[in-house]
């Protein structure tokens, strides 16, 4: 399997994703008492952090407001899955419970401020790649009802629809569908992770500030602790835009 950001990387030189196979899992469909007490521990944190602060007023977050404007998407209710947790947390709301593997890296995004998302290796075709929307690409909302995912997968999926990607957005894709619109705002329905998934794929998604290497091995350090994973890693960005995605 490639990785491929070779579109975006004159627009957004700044981009930069790590690729994480997670292999041999053990997902807990129930979120294990110490996840949910790393969760709880690193809650209280933002909002010690960030408490007070306005949204914007956040590196992560406003990087990511900056992406968005950039492939043309100006309406507020379009935001980026790391905001939406953050957003969540300070307002006293805790990360939603889904399974082990997406609590997990839910934590992680609240964190390190990235957008993660992943994808059960099972359910993708072929390369992927971040890039622009093309004609005849197909997405399945899972959030059909129009309410926002709590990060970038939904707890309770309202009856999924097909809902293709508009001209000129970015989006995450396989060969075969979209996996995520709007660069990291909503998964597809049909590639979710599951108690039953075997093998993931995780992307972790920085655009200009943040340490990513500290984000992916936090990442990989809780896939073993909670979901009895191994890992393996791939980087790609403006300077190797194109790489063969390890573990796969």
């Amino acid at each position: 399997m490639q990785i491929d950001i070779s579109e975006l990387v004159a627009a957004f030189p700044d981009f930069r994703v790590a690729v994480v196979v997670a292999s041999d899992l053990a997902i807990p469909a129930v979120r294990p008492p110490g996840l949910a007490s790393v969760i709880a521990e690193r809650e209280a944190m933002a909002r010690d952090r960030w408490g007070g602060l306005e949204l914007a007023q956040i590196p992560g977050v406003a990087v990511w407001r900056v992406a968005y404007k950039g492939f043309g998407i100006k309406r507020t209710g379009y935001r980026s899955s790391v905001e939406r947790i953050v957003k969540n947390v300070l307002a006293g709301r805790s990360i939603p419970e889904i399974n082990g593997f997406v609590d997990a890296y839910n934590a992680v995004s609240l964190s390190h401020v990235f957008p993660l998302g992943a994808d059960d290796m099972a359910r993708l075709t072929g390369d992927i790649a971040f890039r622009y929307a093309r004609d005849g690409d197909s997405f399945v909302d899972m959030a059909a009802s129009g309410e926002e995912a709590e990060g970038a997968e939904a707890a309770a999926p309202a009856g999924p629809v097909e809902d293709p990607p508009k001209p000129g957005e970015v989006v995450f894709a396989d060969d075969a569908h979209v996996l995520c619109r709007r660069w990291n705002w909503r998964q597809d329905a049909r590639s979710l992770v599951s108690p039953e998934t075997r093998s993931a794929l995780l992307t972790v998604q920085a655009n200009g500030t943040g340490d990513l290497d500290a984000a992916v091995s936090d990442v990989c350090d809780l896939f073993a602790r909670f979901c009895s994973a191994t890992t393996a890693v791939t980087v790609a960005d403006r300077g190797r835009p194109q790489a063969t995605v390890r573990g796969t």
